[in-house]
């Protein structure tokens, strides 16, 4: 069985790989020298075609052969665009300059994009907190802030990043619950910021080995999936009646008993226990119905 020990040492063979400036150089002082190169050829077939044929053979083959050397060593990078340089197979290091760049000819250059990369994912069906099925998905900002990482340390970061996406979403959408009527725990629906927060920490986290800097995370779907829909949207109008019965009834209580305490204080009438009651019951009536109601008139007495 492997130790915690052994399992952190593998993670950090993972990540050995670290980006370092790269020694290069401008590619317009070395396109001076292939300049030179084609007018020392010229100057060879003058030497050539004074007499001096060995001479003139000697110079044209040597600045023909600096000429080649050079050009093989220039390559352009556009803005917010890097070069990796290998050396047999070696890092040796990366250049971030944008323009025309020179170096040595059997040093192999990767380019690689470090411009913000925009990606969607598809709409996953998750199981939330509650094991009620839901349909969601997300859109993620990302660049790669490490070249060497990126190159390096996963077989393609673009396909690393896409299924850690997946993952990442997965697991917050298993995390919290779809709604809450009561509104007393974080859900997926009416806590939106919170649960993009941790969206976004928990898949800067997992693509931290590829060198991926996650600047953004936003869910851009969320909904109940099909099958269960239709109950749950009955299910949200029955909670959402029992939630407005509730505060109904709470209100009308509160209005009954402020009308009793001050008929009580101001003596507007004596009211025993039955007519009290009786009060209470035509109050609660009209507060509580959903309907206007018709005023009885009692021509009699209460008691009759």
């Amino acid at each position: 069985m492997m130790t915690m020990s052994q399992g952190s040492s593998d993670l950090r063979a993972l990540r050995l790989s670290r980006e370092t400036p790269a020694h290069t150089s401008s590619g317009y002082a070395m396109l001076l020298v292939v300049l030179l190169a084609v007018v020392a050829i010229g100057g060879g077939l003058a030497v050539t075609a004074s007499g001096a044929r060995l001479l003139g053979v000697l110079i044209m083959a040597t600045s023909l052969l600096i000429g080649l050397f050079v050009l093989g060593g220039f390559y352009f990078l556009q803005p917010n665009q890097a070069a990796a340089i290998l050396l047999f197979g070696d890092y040796r290091g990366t250049d971030r300059t944008a323009g025309l760049r020179w170096c040595l000819p059997w040093l192999t250059r990767t380019k690689i994009s470090t411009r913000v990369h925009n990606v969607t994912s598809e709409r996953l069906k998750v199981n939330d907190l509650r094991g009620n099925p839901i349909e969601i998905a997300s859109n993620v900002v990302f660049r790669v802030t490490d070249t060497a990482q990126a190159l390096y340390d996963v077989d393609d970061y673009n396909k690393f990043v896409f299924v850690q996406i997946e993952s990442a979403v997965r697991a917050i959408g298993a995390r919290y619950p779809y709604d809450d009527i009561e509104h007393q725990e974080t859900t997926l629906r009416g806590n939106a910021d919170v649960v993009s927060e941790e969206l976004k920490a928990e898949l800067q986290d997992r693509v931290a080995v590829a060198g991926i800097t996650i600047d953004e995370c936003r869910l851009t779907h969320l909904a109940y999936a099909q099958e269960i829909a239709q109950a749950m949207l009955r299910r949200q109008q029955a909670e959402a009646v029992i939630a407005a019965r509730q505060k109904l009834v709470t209100g009308a209580v509160t209005m009954v008993e402020s009308a009793l305490q001050m008929l009580s204080e101001k003596q507007v009438v004596e009211l025993d226990d039955e007519r009290r009651a009786a009060m209470v019951s035509n109050l609660m009536v009209v507060l509580c119905s959903e309907r206007d109601t018709q005023p009885v008139v009692n021509t009699g007495t209460l008691y009759q």
